[in-house]
């Protein structure tokens, strides 16, 4: 039952004993081939990614990610997980895309990859959260108002 407490070094030794949690175990997650798999979002596109162990190939809707994303910037955002988590050639790489622009599928493979290597390696967790790779960006367009011209433009004004 409750313990009677005397002092303030009882207090101390008794909330530091039991007030503390213990901290959430991450495990694994794997399928039945051996993948881990995870779904990446940003604005309007929604990346699905496998990630198994392999020689570093990263494919994208069927075609190598350097064709599906020619600008030298996306390919580097799509790495950037991979090489914060100094994983360059272990893994193996296959999403599917669909929605938005190529800087928002660019975006939802990065946060796909990352999610995927948290499941497959669970201790690299830490090193991507402090990257914020896990952080889904949640910033969207705004939508057009009624009685402006964009969601916050008016139209112009005239005296006449």
């Amino acid at each position: 039952m409750a313990e009677t407490i005397n002092s303030l070094e009882d207090l101390g030794t008794t909330s530091a004993a039991s007030a503390q949690p213990a901290a959430p175990v991450h495990v694994q997650k794997l399928d039945k081939e051996g993948r881990a798999y995870a779904t990446g979002k940003r604005k309007n596109a929604i990346a699905r990614v496998w990630v198994k162990p392999g020689n570093g190939k990263i494919t994208v809707n069927g075609k190598d990610f350097n064709l599906f994303f020619a600008r030298p910037v996306l390919q580097m955002i799509l790495q950037q997980p991979i090489v914060a988590a100094a994983r360059k050639d272990q893994y193996d790489v296959v999403a599917t895309v669909s929605g938005g622009g190529l800087s928002g599928q660019a975006g939802a493979v990065r946060h796909g990859i990352s999610q995927a290597l948290t499941h497959y390696e669970p201790e690299l967790r830490a090193v991507l959260k402090k990257g914020g790779f896990l952080t889904r960006d949640s910033r969207v367009v705004e939508r057009k108002k009624y009685g402006k011209a964009k969601a916050r433009r008016s139209f112009q004004f005239s005296k006449r």
